[in-house]
């Protein structure tokens, strides 16, 4: 199959047959459409293109490139709220799971070897975890190693609410008790405070500067592609606040949250979390990607909530030998 498919970035003119592939792909996410990209290009001063796999005019796979550049040359990578920076490759429905296999593994080699040809000073990938044979990598001696995330089933609200543990679960019920209501709405001031906090009290990373990040966030709303949710005092201050990434992928992803230090104790982080996977759930979608699973504990909070754990791949090009065009 391979000696069938060519690979060419894509004109705008392909973007809606690639907005098609990523909303059916399961390696499909919000990162890869070209309007989150723009969105965050806009707020980042970087740049994006997309590479098409394609059997005549049947667009199969491809991979978004986010790309900064700089003194040295240009790097592509993945960053802070693009978790992803992975390839998005077809699902193929067969009888035989080995022709599976190897219709995806001919996409994913088209593509790895017009990546290699490239003129990047670093190429970084980090590879969702529907796409789980990295052999092509390891073969053309790219650097493979695992990375995590946690992903809470919402399908079924019943049986997520009794996979979170029994601590978090009175957590939640102490929140309600005592007066606390979540919010989604626009209030981007009461998100960044919280934001700031967290990073001056945990040396937590800044995503954005202010107004960069607000200008990001309104282009989100605009295109429907990003919620915020607030977890509520009493008096209507907000306590704890996230940024959930949406679109038509039956995943979404949450990659922003913080609360207030002196109000854990009410329950306001586990309280939010839930009550957004019930409103998430009743927009239709099936898991929640909780953004990283390294070990500390975020990530033991993480997986107090029922996800399942599950396995991404990071993936760098061995750069030795390439360099900028002249």
């Amino acid at each position: 199959m391979s000696s069938e498919l060519t690979v060419r970035p894509l004109a705008e003119a392909d973007f809606e047959a690639w907005l098609r592939l990523v909303a059916l792909a399961p390696s499909g996410s919000v990162y890869a459409r070209p309007d989150y990209l723009s969105a965050l290009c806009q707020a980042t001063d970087a740049g994006f293109r997309i590479i098409g796999v394609f059997k005549g005019m049947e667009l199969l796979g491809g991979m978004p490139l986010y790309e900064v550049e700089s003194p040295a040359g240009t790097v592509a990578s993945h960053r802070l709220l693009l978790y992803y920076h992975s390839p998005v490759i077809r699902d193929y429905t067969t009888h035989y799971p080995s022709e599976r296999t190897s219709r995806q593994l001919a996409i994913v080699q088209s593509l790895l070897t017009f990546l290699e040809g490239l003129p990047l000073i670093q190429l970084r990938l980090h590879i969702r975890h529907p796409i789980s044979d990295v052999r092509p990598f390891l073969k053309a001696g790219w650097t493979v190693r695992p990375h995590f995330s946690y992903i809470v089933p919402i399908e079924d609200l019943p049986t997520a609410w009794g996979k979170i543990e029994q601590n978090l679960r009175r957590l939640i019920d102490r929140a309600e008790s005592n007066g606390i209501v979540m919010t989604q709405d626009d209030d981007f001031d009461s998100f960044y405070r919280l934001h700031l906090d967290t990073h001056k009290r945990k040396g937590a990373p800044l995503y954005l500067p202010r107004e960069a990040f607000e200008r990001f966030y309104r282009s989100l709303r605009e295109k429907n592609l990003g919620q915020l949710f607030h977890a509520r005092s009493a008096d209507g201050e907000a306590i704890a606040s996230q940024l959930v990434l949406l679109g038509p992928n039956p995943v979404c992803h949450v990659v922003g949250a913080a609360a207030d230090a002196e109000r854990l104790s009410l329950g306001s982080t586990p309280y939010l979390r839930w009550k957004s996977f019930q409103v998430l759930s009743k927009l239709g979608y099936k898991g929640v990607d909780l953004t990283d699973a390294a070990l500390n504990d975020v990530t033991r909070f993480k997986s107090q909530l029922g996800g399942d754990l599950v396995t991404n791949w990071i993936v760098v090009r061995p750069e030795a030998s390439k360099s900028p065009k002249s």
